[in-house]
């Protein structure tokens, strides 16, 4: 679950990234393909901001990639998403069906779904004005955060936000915009996790039901002997299919952002 889990990290870190770097190379690449650029600051005579070179950019990336995908999962819908779907799966009682690289793979492309609206705004606010020239990157930064940041701010609790802020002892914020980033990601981590466990516990409901009723009835039969499973994964399944499980799994994680 770790490997797979840090592969679809990976993987949503480089479609973050791709935006911003494929412009910079096109920009930026030597005329002299055996003369690599040197890491400079460009100050321009044209009155747009400075711009650091793309191998410094491309470094600057490449160190930040240790960590960014843990940092990226943890600021999107795929804690949710993946904790509800590994629910699905306990309660179907299916041991590895559909194995950890399908639930990871259904996760990072529902996140990009979910996802979309705000990639967008990022690459509109923050990425192209930054490789255009017209944001310093402390600028384009703070533009990049801030649709992220509203994300989190809509799907965190407020007792969970408060919980943080009490506990990072930097003062009542006047304004939403007054919380750091590093208290409102673990308050929306929170209320992810919260989140996913309440809607995993409706999703266990019915299937734990099919297995009370299974049991009850070996036991009255007398065939203590035979296990429960062997009777209550089948008609489980049935329910399960039968109801279009998993259209009704992945219509309620999505509606549960507000999409």
């Amino acid at each position: 679950m770790t490997r797979s889990l840090r592969v679809a990290a990976i993987g949503l870190c480089i479609a973050y990234l791709a935006f911003p770097v494929l412009p910079v190379l096109a920009e930026d690449a030597p005329a002299d393909d055996k003369a690599p650029a040197p890491i400079e600051l460009k100050l321009g005579d044209d009155g747009k901001a400075p711009r650091i070179s793309a191998t410094f950019e491309i470094l600057a990336a490449m160190t930040l990639l240790s960590f960014l995908p843990a940092l990226l999962v943890m600021t999107t819908s795929f804690t949710r998403i993946i904790i509800v779907l590994g629910f699905v799966r306990n309660a179907l009682s299916t041991q590895q069906s559909p194995p950890n690289v399908v639930l990871i793979g259904i996760s990072l492309f529902l996140t990009l779904f979910i996802m979309g609206p705000i990639l967008q705004r990022v690459h509109t606010d923050a990425i192209v004005p930054y490789t255009n020239g017209t944001l310093k990157p402390e600028e384009a930064l703070e533009k990049g955060v801030k649709p992220l940041r509203e994300f989190m701010g809509k799907q965190t609790r407020k007792k969970d936000l408060a919980l943080m802020v009490e506990l990072s002892h930097s003062g009542q914020p006047a304004e939403f915009d007054d919380i750091p980033t590093l208290t409102l990601i673990p308050a929306f981590v929170l209320s992810e996790l919260r989140t996913a466990f309440q809607m995993g516990f409706l999703v266990f409901l019915p299937f734990l039901v099919i297995d009370l009723v299974v049991s009850s009835v070996l036991m009255s039969l007398g065939m203590i002997m035979l296990p429960p499973s062997t009777i209550s994964l089948p008609l489980k399944l049935l329910l399960f299919v039968v109801a279009d499980g998993w259209e009704l799994v992945i219509k309620s994680l999505v509606m549960s952002f507000g999409n």
